[in-house]
């Protein structure tokens, strides 16, 4: 019998991102879609997960929710039996990416929040997706659906979280590493990083693919999550 899965997702991201996830999985084992849109800090956000977590379960971060899944696996490493990172790193933000956050404050701030979004929306697709209307429309409703106040919590979080690289050694769960070969946020190298830092990782690149595969590849991903997860 399969563990239950918790999925986290990325900054401005909502269940939306999972619907064909848990339409073409939700029947074979649990999946727990978590909130991480109430903590200003990427440690406050994996204890609230754990608190409402089964005692032993599967793991699912994309982008930020990968940066929670390291805490969580800091925090409470033997309640997790496997673990799949999508389109994240384990890196800190360096100066460049920090001076980006603060200009999305900014812009938040001053009560320009959509403005953000449509800046995010080049990144999150690839160049021969950003005519999808249906993508471009599932993008801007999950960042309405988070809002602006919760957006500005989710980016101090990111802003502060730690290196996660030191820890992957530790991780002892199996663990899958997906990311789209066009993702405008993450590169290969980061990837790779990840993959050897966690023995006996096994990475797999999808083709035709950005930052949201989920909904961009959702066959694909669904064949992927479904062999890892219930595999004996």
């Amino acid at each position: 019998m399969a563990s239950p899965a918790v999925l986290i997702a990325g900054q401005l991201l909502t269940a939306r991102l999972w619907a064909p996830q848990i339409a073409a999985l939700g029947a074979r084992f649990e999946l727990i879609v978590a909130d991480q849109s109430s903590h200003d800090t990427i440690p406050a956000m994996a204890a609230a997960i754990l608190a409402d977590a089964p005692a032993r379960f599967s793991l699912v971060g994309q982008a930020m929710g990968g940066f929670v899944a390291f805490e969580m696996l800091r925090q409470a490493p033997s309640r997790i039996d496997r673990l799949v990172l999508m389109s994240t790193l384990a890196s800190a933000d360096g100066p460049a990416q920090t001076a980006r956050r603060e200009g999305y404050l900014r812009l938040v701030e001053a009560g320009r929040f959509e403005d953000v979004v449509e800046e995010r929306l080049p990144m999150l697709l690839p160049p021969d997706r950003r005519s999808d209307a249906g993508l471009v429309a599932a993008a801007r409703a999950m960042a309405a659906e988070t809002g602006p106040d919760a957006f500005l919590r989710q980016q101090r979080a990111i802003m502060s979280r730690p290196d996660s690289r030191p820890s992957l050694g530790a991780i002892a769960c199996p663990t899958l590493v997906l990311s789209g070969r066009q993702d405008g946020i993450v590169t290969l190298a980061h990837q790779e990083e990840i993959r050897d830092g966690i023995r006996g990782a096994r990475l797999e690149i999808l083709e035709d693919c950005g930052h949201l595969m989920t909904l961009e590849q959702p066959a694909r991903v669904n064949a992927l999550l479904a062999a890892f997860l219930l595999a004996a």
